[in-house]
């Protein structure tokens, strides 16, 4: 019925699938940068809070 010889011929092997996926990352990638606004570091929250006097906000245990 299905003979694997036959149908080794009709599939595209591991190297092009591969690059087909990379190839695929590497545009949404360009897309997303693209159409990003990029980060200001100056208005950015700091990466650890510790001791800064900021109160958390936006997660569900600071809600009221």
């Amino acid at each position: 019925m299905n003979d694997p010889i036959k149908l080794q011929g009709q599939l595209p092997g591991r190297p092009v699938v591969g690059m087909l996926a990379l190839g695929f990352i590497l545009v949404l990638l360009i897309v997303d940068n693209a159409d990003s606004t990029p980060i200001n570091p100056f208005n950015a929250p700091p990466l650890i809070a510790v001791g800064s006097g900021q109160a958390p906000s936006g997660a569900h245990c600071t809600q009221p």
